[in-house]
């Protein structure tokens, strides 16, 4: 059987995560996950494809505050805002609107990215729907409420990466939401349709098809490439283009989490870890757009 072993939210999308015990799974993910996210004035979508520096970015949150740090800028600590003043946010096939989080996070973010930025919060009517075999909502995420990946996988792609004499990634790479430990064989999240934890439950949404943020040091913001995307590519190409790892999934029912909680899986495209082989064939198309930052 499997169990959470970790889990993490992203309270400002691309900067780095908070990794918790528990965790309250609100309809589009875990809670405080991605509601914030920095933005180019005209409500342009900055991430760590083009601003790998983000990573180095540690928020927490503090109640009604939100604490920044990062290295070379002074710490800041803001008040959040929950409702006004707007600003238009526009990212992937989405557009919508955001709550202009002031002028001291403005500043503080186009320090660091050497460029105008502001820092917005997702609005209290925001509504977003997600696409997917499991359709739901979900904050600033790109594609869909949650990332899952489970141990095994990691493992099996570390061990083909020693193999071409290139050095292990941590699961940090990969950004997930919810790490998995328990299952033998790889890849089993691709063919988990129906599962729950604790007591929420999710639904199967796509793989998750990544993009270069992987091959991007998660504690320094620095490029670190080629790999792993090098080495994905060799078995683990997706049909319809890209490379996958993870599973994405929408929120069927709310609920907690934590870690240590058996996860039941409800029902399986394919055969269940115990019995699938090593590496499962890759038939289903991934859900676009499918990297979570």
């Amino acid at each position: 059987m499997a169990r959470i072993a970790r889990l993490r939210y992203y309270p400002v999308k691309a900067c780095a995560g908070t990794e918790v015990p528990a965790a309250e799974v609100t309809p589009a993910g875990l809670a405080h996950d991605r509601v914030f996210q920095v933005v180019a004035p005209e409500g342009d979508v900055l991430t760590q494809r083009p601003h790998p520096v983000l990573a180095s970015v540690r928020p927490r949150v503090l109640g009604d505050r939100l604490a920044l740090s990062a290295p070379g800028l002074e710490d800041i600590v803001v008040d959040i805002r929950r409702d006004t003043p707007r600003r238009p946010v526009s990212m992937a096939a989405w557009h919508g609107e955001g709550v202009h989080q002031g002028a001291e996070a403005a500043e503080w973010f186009s320090d660091l990215l050497g460029r105008p930025a502001e820092l917005v919060r997702v609005t209290p009517e925001h509504q977003r729907v997600t696409t997917g075999e499991t359709p739901g909502t979900a904050a600033f995420a790109d594609g869909h409420a949650l990332l899952v990946v489970s141990e095994s996988s990691l493992d099996a792609l570390n061990a083909r990466i020693l193999e071409r004499g290139g050095e292990p990634v941590p699961m940090d790479r990969f950004r997930p939401n919810i790490v998995l430990s328990g299952w033998a064989e790889p890849h089993g999240e691709d063919d988990a349709r129906e599962l729950s934890a604790g007591t929420a439950k999710f639904g199967y949404a796509g793989r998750c098809v990544r993009c270069k943020v992987p091959m991007i040091d998660q504690e320094t913001g620095a490029k670190a490439g080629p790999e792993p995307i090098r080495t994905l590519a060799t078995y683990r190409r997706d049909p319809a283009g890209g490379v996958v790892f993870g599973m994405q999934a929408a929120v069927l029912r709310p609920g907690q989490v934590a870690v240590g909680d058996a996860v039941i899986v409800h029902s399986w495209a394919g055969p269940s870890p115990s019995t699938a082989a090593a590496e499962p064939p890759l038939t289903a198309t991934a859900s676009r757009p499918a990297e979570s930052v």
